[in-house]
């Protein structure tokens, strides 16, 4: 079996150690034996209906954001992309990415920035710091990360969030609500990075990229997550 991931605008949307999710979903694929191939979709980029298996799109400033918001409407890539999730592709976003593939993000003393319409949010920035170390419960039992964002994000009436705050801000500091899952697709605000600390979450993600691929049930092999759990029971601990 072979698995390819797109990273989104890679180059541009990476703040907090996201590329480590990466690097965690690469590694527990191929140590499985299954292959996997990395493609970084940009700005010059194009991405094809059926290319990519798994997205997963990171966070950034406000300057990069504008000109990533920008380009994804332009190049049509955010059409495709929504396409893709709507037929059960999986997506992890994060931060910046979760912010774009909502309605809009609107910064401070700027244009509003219209997003993919992927989730069922829109993020306004405010003038508080939510930062330092997050904990919520969700379909995956416990999640843990850190998280560091200003924008808050607010779920429409029938959204679906990622789980509920026991410590932490989440999406906004008000309603206890983390993130927003449509069909296979997550957006949160977990840097950390998320992956490999919840390798559960991690195996949820390449297990449905691969359902999705090959139109058939899998199980995954099971592995070694001693030091996983021990990196997510001590988050739990020390801040749940």
């Amino acid at each position: 079996m072979q698995l390819v991931i797109g990273y989104l605008y890679g180059d541009l949307m990476n703040i907090y150690g996201d590329t480590g999710n990466i690097i965690a979903l690469k590694k527990r694929a191929e140590w499985r034996g299954i292959k996997v191939k990395l493609k970084v979709k940009s700005l010059k980029s194009k991405i094809k209906k059926g290319e990519i298996d798994l997205f997963f799109f990171g966070g950034g400033q406000d300057q990069q954001q504008e000109i990533v918001a920008t380009n994804l409407i332009t190049s049509g890539k955010g059409k495709i992309i929504k396409s893709e999730i709507d037929r059960g592709v999986p997506l992890l976003s994060i931060c910046g990415g979760y912010q774009l593939l909502g309605d809009y993000y609107k910064p401070h003393k700027a244009a509003k920035l219209i997003g993919v319409g992927l989730f069922p949010v829109c993020t306004l920035a405010s003038s508080d710091r939510m930062i330092g170390n997050i904990v919520i419960e969700s379909m995956f039992d416990k999640l843990v990360g850190f998280e560091n964002h200003s924008g808050k994000t607010f779920l429409k009436k029938d959204a679906q969030s990622l789980g509920t705050v026991i410590k932490g801000f989440g999406n906004n500091g008000e309603d206890k609500t983390e993130g927003c899952i449509y069909k296979n697709a997550i957006g949160c605000y977990m840097h950390g990075p998320l992956l490999p600390k919840n390798p559960k979450l991690a195996d949820w993600l390449l297990k449905k990229a691969l359902e999705t691929k090959y139109k058939r049930k899998i199980e995954l092999k099971s592995l070694d997550d001693t030091l996983e759990n021990q990196a997510h029971n001590s988050a739990i601990k020390k801040f749940g």
